[in-house]
């Protein structure tokens, strides 16, 4: 069965940085242990990051939540610390918004039986890119690891997975 295991913008300025939260900081052992366990069963891991630039501001996101965050080549676009060593050797797509069009193409192209997002946030990123990913390949098995995941707020995360539920996305 080939898998592959989509870590979502486990990037510094979600976790301690500029929209950082304790949920945030509290998943990262869990998708460590996942990245983890993902390679030693030989599955493909995917890091996405979200990736802006100097004139981020001036965008449609920047001006609907403006926090500067994820400048390309700032600490706070880095992979958190203890992620950062995994990087080397598994394909990174940067993404300039909240959904991959390349992540969504290299899922349903890629041969699949089963695709598994964790990461941030969950009511963002997360469930943008596991409906494309769906949309994409209608009938690939899109998974989400609930327990690796974390939203802007625990009701929005909350409320992120049940939508994911209803399009037939399996959180686990």
């Amino acid at each position: 069965m080939k898998k592959l295991l989509v870590v979502v913008d486990m990037q510094k300025d979600f976790v301690t940085g500029s929209l950082g939260t304790k949920e945030a900081l509290a998943i990262v052992p869990r998708v460590v242990k996942k990245v983890e366990s993902a390679l030693e069963e030989g599955r493909e891991v995917v890091f996405t990051k979200d990736t802006h630039g100097a004139d981020y501001l001036g965008t449609q996101e920047g001006k609907n939540l403006p926090v500067v965050h994820c400048i390309k080549g700032t600490e706070g676009w880095e992979l958190v610390d203890e992620l950062v060593s995994y990087e080397a050797g598994n394909a990174v797509i940067e993404k300039p918004g909240f959904g991959s069009m390349t992540l969504a193409e290299k899922a349903a192209k890629g041969n699949y039986d089963e695709v598994e997002l964790v990461g941030l946030c969950t009511d963002i990123c997360v469930i943008s890119n596991a409906m494309l990913v769906k949309a994409a390949d209608t009938e690939l098995l899109v998974k989400v690891d609930q327990n690796c995941c974390a939203g802007v707020t625990p009701e929005s995360h909350t409320n992120a997975l049940e939508a994911m539920k209803l399009c037939q996305i399996v959180v686990a």
